[in-house]
């Protein structure tokens, strides 16, 4: 049976800060033999020496993380230069594998050979977390790898990494291992959990539609006829060199999901978000594969229904715990809802209004980042997400 614990810390040095964060989680794990280690660290961390603390303070931890703009915990958001989140696992019914490269024409190739790789040391997981890049992913084509290996059934949940909302490098770690491009899984075989999940985005679509005219897999071409990256920035009023990362709040391109889905996920739009362009700045890639004859729409954030979605995200969750206690919360919100949309004072209440409902003032393993895209099922259905709010609460079967 795997038990959690999670902890954060702010201080500067690297090994230190892991150190408290493990010092503290195996406190709480009443001494705990710490098993598997998963953490969220911001880019400005040594991640060299964040490992070697892990290795110093749980020599025996399996390693799996990711960077991102700001982590959470049970106690709040941080999204310092140096800010570290982790979620500690006693028990060994899990597995994690991971691959060095994952782009968006092998994403489902990558990823179903590492889910193969997961199967042949747990063949009875039913939850796969997945942490990859961010930059250059078709995380719905990630998904299909996962699936092909262990069925829909299978809940798959998690993000790609971040950096500090620049759109540069993003890191993964798997064991002693720094990648730059690459995709971590772990997987869950504790046949005594299971696990709600939640999502939602605060954006409505304004203007007229894009057609996508050109394209290969998630690399988008052409809308309409016309070079694609300079056709967005023709719309959005921005020359043509605007950096990537200037258009990350603004140039979300939303895509009308099923009918069956759209109660269930509140919103008639799935949100895609452009981290990468091409070097000649005549197309862009998007984060999931997007066919010829697609059409996407802008997507304007709106404050009030983030806030109301947020609310109404948490009243569902609730419900559906019922009597049952959380054992563990894993959470993945968009890097643009930090600080690079939001005061402190909102980002925290935000934050509050997850946690509170859902924790009843118990303190409960709760580990977050604010990353660059989200794995999230929506109607028993898993999908790839951006500019979300998603949220993952394990429970245990009595």
């Amino acid at each position: 049976m795997l038990r959690f614990a999670s902890a954060r810390s702010d201080a500067v040095n690297s090994q230190t800060a892991m150190r408290e964060c493990l010092d503290q989680a195996r406190e709480r794990l009443d001494g705990a033999e710490i098993d598997l280690l998963v953490f969220h660290t911001t880019i400005g961390h040594d991640f060299a020496r964040l490992i070697d603390g892990a290795r110093e303070a749980a020599p025996g931890a399996d390693i799996a993380g990711c960077t991102c703009a700001g982590v959470v915990g049970s106690d709040g958001a941080s999204e310092r230069m140096r800010a570290l989140a982790v979620m500690a696992v006693s028990g060994r019914d899990y597995a994690v594998a991971h691959a060095d490269v994952i782009r968006g024409a092998n994403s489902f190739e990558v990823a179903s050979k590492v889910a193969a790789a997961l199967k042949a040391q747990q063949p009875n997981i039913s939850m796969v977390n997945i942490l990859a890049s961010g930059i250059d992913i078709a995380g719905d084509q990630a998904i299909a790898g996962i699936e092909s290996v262990f069925g829909p059934e299978t809940i798959v949940f998690g993000g790609t990494s971040g950096d500090n909302m620049r759109a540069r490098v993003c890191y993964q770690f798997a064991g002693s291992r720094i990648l730059e491009r690459g995709i971590v899984l772990v997987g869950y075989a504790d046949p005594s959990l299971s696990m709600l999940t939640a999502v939602h985005h605060g954006s409505k679509p304004i203007g007229k539609p894009f057609t996508v005219t050109r394209s290969e897999n998630n690399h988008v071409l052409e809308f309409d006829g016309e070079a694609a990256w300079p056709a967005l920035m023709r719309r959005l009023n921005l020359p043509v060199e605007t950096d990537v990362s200037q258009t990350l709040p603004v140039a979300g391109l939303g895509q009308r999901i099923p009918d069956d889905l759209r109660k269930a996920y509140c919103n008639d739009y799935f949100i895609h978000t452009i981290f990468k362009v091409s070097e000649d700045l005549q197309s862009f890639f998007l984060p999931a594969a997007c066919p010829e004859g697609t059409e996407l729409r802008l997507m304007q954030r709106d404050e009030d229904y983030i806030f109301a979605g947020v609310e109404s995200m948490i009243a569902g969750l609730v419900g559906q715990l019922g009597e049952r206690q959380p054992v563990a919360v894993f959470h993945t919100d968009c890097a643009a809802r930090g600080k690079f949309m939001f005061n402190r004072v909102l980002k925290d209440e935000i934050i509050a209004r997850m946690q509170y409902p859902v924790c009843q003032g118990r303190v409960v393993p709760w580990l977050g980042s604010y990353g660059f895209g989200e794995f999230s099922p929506v109607a028993g259905t898993n999908r790839f997400h951006t500019q979300t709010s998603s949220l993952y609460v394990l429970t245990r079967e009595q």
